[in-house]
C-alpha cells in the first residue's frame, strides 16, 4: 500500500480523561477494518485533567498513536493545525474526544472519499445534543447561511474526511475548524454528504456555550466572508 492509502485522524483533546480508552477502542476497530494503513494524532490542548498521560499510555501500548502536547491552551482550531502539520498522511480524518462521533462511520467515509471528492462531511441528521444546544445551532447555522453559505447540512459535525494538502494551505486563524466546509471549497474541494451516527456524550462536560457561542460567530464570519471574496484562483491551461 502507498501512502495514497494511508489516513491519519485527528483528534483535539481538552479535559476527555474518561473518554479516551473507549475511544481508541472503537477507533482501532473500525480503522482496521479499512485494510489500510492508519495513525491517530492526539493533540492536548493543555488539559486540567489526567487527559496527557492516558494519551501517553496509549502511544507507548499502540504503534498506531502518536501525539502533540500543547504548553498552553490554544483552542481547538489551534489543535487541528497541529494534527494536520503532524501528519504522516494524504488523507486526514477529523473527529471529537468526546465520543459523540462513532468512528464506525469512518469506513463508509473513506470510500465516498476520492471519488470526484476531496472532502467528506458527516451529517448528523438526529442529533443526541441538549434542547438549547440544538437551538442555538440552528441560530447560528442560520446566520452562517445568510452570509456565507457553503451548501451543506451540518457544517458544525467534526467527522470529516479531507484532503491534507489543501487542509495545511488554508489561512488560519482562531475559530476556523467552524468554517472548514466553506474554505475547502473555495480552495477548490468537491464536497460530499453522508448521514452518521451522533451519540450522547461520554464522561466529562461540553467545552462549548449555547447561545453566546451562536453570537460570537458573527464576528469571524465577517472575516470569512472577506476571504472567500478576496481569493485568488486560476487554472493553468499550459506551461513549459
Amino acid at each position: 500500500m502507498s501512502n495514497v492509502d494511508k489516513f491519519t485522524v485527528v483528534l483535539p483533546v481538552y479535559n476527555e480523561r474518561d473518554n479516551l480508552g473507549a475511544l481508541f477502542a472503537e477507533l482501532k476497530r473500525a480503522a482496521d477494518s479499512t485494510g489500510r494503513p492508519w495513525e491517530a494524532v492526539f493533540v492536548d490542548d493543555c488539559s486540567t485533567d489526567d487527559s496527557l498521560d492516558v494519551i501517553r499510555g496509549l502511544a507507548d501500548a499502540h504503534g498506531e498513536v502518536r501525539y502533540v502536547a500543547f504548553a498552553e491552551n490554544r483552542g481547538q482550531s489551534a489543535a487541528f493545525c497541529a494534527g494536520f502539520d503532524a501528519a504522516d498522511s494524504d488523507i486526514v480524518v477529523t473527529m471529537d474526544a468526546d465520543l459523540q462521533n462513532d468512528p464506525a462511520d469512518i469506513p463508509a467515509m473513506l470510500e465516498l472519499f476520492g471519488d470526484e471528492c476531496e472532502m467528506v462531511i458527516g451529517w448528523r441528521s438526529k442529533r443526541k445534543d441538549t434542547f438549547i444546544k440544538r437551538v442555538s445551532s440552528k441560530i447560528a447555522n442560520s446566520i452562517r447561511d445568510a452570509i456565507v453559505d457553503d451548501g451543506v447540512h451540518d457544517t458544525g459535525c467534526s467527522l470529516k474526511v479531507m484532503r491534507a494538502d489543501l487542509l495545511r494551505a488554508l489561512p488560519r486563524f482562531k475559530n476556523m475548524h467552524r468554517y472548514f466546509p466553506i474554505l475547502m471549497k473555495t480552495a477548490g474541494a468537491r464536497i460530499k454528504e453522508v448521514k452518521v451516527n451522533h451519540r450522547e456524550r461520554g464522561g466529562g462536560v461540553s467545552k462549548y456555550g449555547t447561545l453566546d457561542r451562536a453570537l460570537a460567530g458573527v464576528y469571524d464570519l465577517i472575516g470569512v466572508k472577506w476571504l472567500i471574496t478576496r481569493h485568488i484562483g486560476y487554472t493553468v491551461k499550459e506551461k513549459k
